[in-house]
């Protein structure tokens, strides 16, 4: 039977405010475990929280860019269950008045563009994190950090509207993007500022009843979100497939066996006993603050490539590629106010410095090589120091060391050579060797040329400045004629 995905996504973003939700503690990433916390965010008895007003505010933002309607009157409730990482034994949440519903995004997966529905929009704090001893012993402890208690942190649930992978690949990388340039949130996965839970069904192709739902929590990255929908589609087909049944549950993904495996049978939403929180009030969103919020709302994607095309004269591709994402954005602006051609600027960026990026899986914000050691390094190659070609050896030198361009010529010696008398002697040494090449030049065979600049840019290692080099190879051919 041919079977079709159901998939709902709730993503999980830690706003990238200074302190946390309900307390003054520092939302710092990379502190010693247990030393950002206090008698607030840790439950101590007879403590009240204060709910951070930036938190709340860029949750509204939120909600507002994604078409959501906003609560006029919002509320906070308490999620109760029990786990070594929640000190309190309850989660500070909401689920009687969220702040935004009935929203949507669109996403562009493979060549369509689809509409994904959003179904509502809060905030909530975050729990801490238990560290599982991972030396192959059979110790019987984990231990637990404390400092990620009472992180603000906004959850974004979404319609089961995502029907393929693809689907779910596009709409995690969209509310990303999208998360980071409301900046919200810096959205790093790897410091655990954005999560993905996963809710995944099959039903028949064609029918209107959906399939028992599976959640598949704490995904972070992309990379992995991706290889779990794909095993947990191939699992629960095998599964239907064989006449038995699919058991609603919470499964992890087991990064070791490449697979998901069962947590907990599925909780409903009662088995948490929500309840209003009695230590906090209700917040009125009135009128005049949510228009407030929106006319002040950063420039979004769209708006900021039509402002490239138009302040600095790049093609609507360029354009695009550059603002695919916050990050190589305010990279690329960063870099244009070092060295001022937008154009090469562009150039650069698109090719070498994205090729590299890649191969090392890094983003613009996590490498080494800043815009100051790019613009230089363009600045380098307009002056004519260095070649292009060296200047590519240059900018993987930078990534692997994080020193500064002109260091780096300096110290190995890339410095291009400009003395004329130099390059006509390997211009010289070239002719002699490819006499055959020399006459079919001087027979009108032009493209030829190209073959012995290469050689004589092989003899410099690449240093011969290239204007040069097909300057005085051109003059030498028509005068031996």
């Amino acid at each position: 039977m041919d079977y079709e995905p159901v998939i709902g996504m709730e993503i999980h973003t830690e706003l990238q405010t200074r302190s946390k939700i309900f307390c003054g503690c520092s939302t710092a990433f990379g502190a010693a475990p247990n030393t950002q916390v206090c008698p607030v965010c840790l439950g101590m008895p007879g403590v009240l929280p204060v709910l951070n007003k930036t938190a709340l505010e860029y949750a509204i933002r939120t909600a507002l860019a994604l078409h959501c309607s906003i609560t006029e009157h919002t509320s906070f409730d308490r999620k109760n269950y029990y786990y070594p990482d929640l000190p309190k034994n309850y989660q500070i949440s909401q689920n009687y008045a969220c702040l935004g519903y009935g929203g949507w995004v669109e996403i562009a997966s493979g060549r369509e563009k689809k509409r994904v529905g959003i179904l509502n929009v809060h905030l909530e704090e975050d729990a801490g994190k238990n560290f599982h001893p991972e030396t192959g012993g059979r110790e019987e402890y984990s231990l637990v950090d404390l400092n990620r208690t009472g992180m603000p942190l906004i959850e974004i649930v979404s319609a089961p509207d995502l029907h393929s992978v693809e689907d779910a690949m596009a709409y995690m990388a969209t509310l990303k993007n999208l998360l980071q340039y409301l900046e919200v949130s810096d959205c790093r996965m790897q410091e655990g500022h954005l999560r993905f839970e996963v809710n995944l069904s099959l039903k028949s192709r064609g029918a209107q009843e959906l399939g028992t739902r599976v959640e598949i929590k704490n995904l972070n990255s992309l990379r992995t979100a991706k290889r779990c929908m794909e095993y947990e589609i191939l699992r629960q087909t095998e599964v239907l497939q064989s006449g038995g049944a699919v058991v609603q549950e919470t499964r992890l993904w087991d990064e070791a066996e490449g697979g998901t495996r069962a947590m907990r049978s599925k909780e409903y939403a009662q088995d948490y006993r929500y309840f209003p929180d009695p230590d906090l009030v209700e917040f009125h969103i009135t009128k005049e603050w949510k228009e407030e919020i929106e006319r002040h709302l950063p420039e979004l994607q769209e708006a900021k490539k039509m402002r490239f095309i138009r302040e600095y004269g790049l093609p609507e591709y360029d354009a695009a590629i550059l603002t695919s994402g916050k990050p190589l954005a305010d990279y690329y602006e960063a870099c244009l106010r070092i060295y001022k051609n937008p154009k090469m600027t562009s150039n650069w960026i698109m090719t070498e410095f994205l090729r590299e990026l890649n191969n090392r899986e890094m983003e613009p914000d996590e490498c080494p090589l800043t815009p100051g050691h790019l613009g230089l390094l363009l600045k380098l190659i307009e002056q004519g120091t260095i070649s292009g070609k060296i200047g590519k050896q240059v900018l993987a030198e930078m990534l692997e060391t994080g020193n500064m361009p002109d260091e780096i010529v300096k110290e190995k010696g890339w410095v291009q050579i400009r003395d004329q008398k130099e390059i006509e002697d390997i211009i010289e040494q070239v002719m002699k060797e490819n006499p055959d090449i020399v006459e079919s030049i001087r027979g009108g065979k032009e493209k030829a040329m190209s073959f012995l600049v290469g050689q004589v840019m092989k003899k410099s290692q690449g240093k011969a400045n290239p204007q040069l080099v097909n300057k005085i190879l051109l003059e030498k051919i028509k005068s031996s004629s």
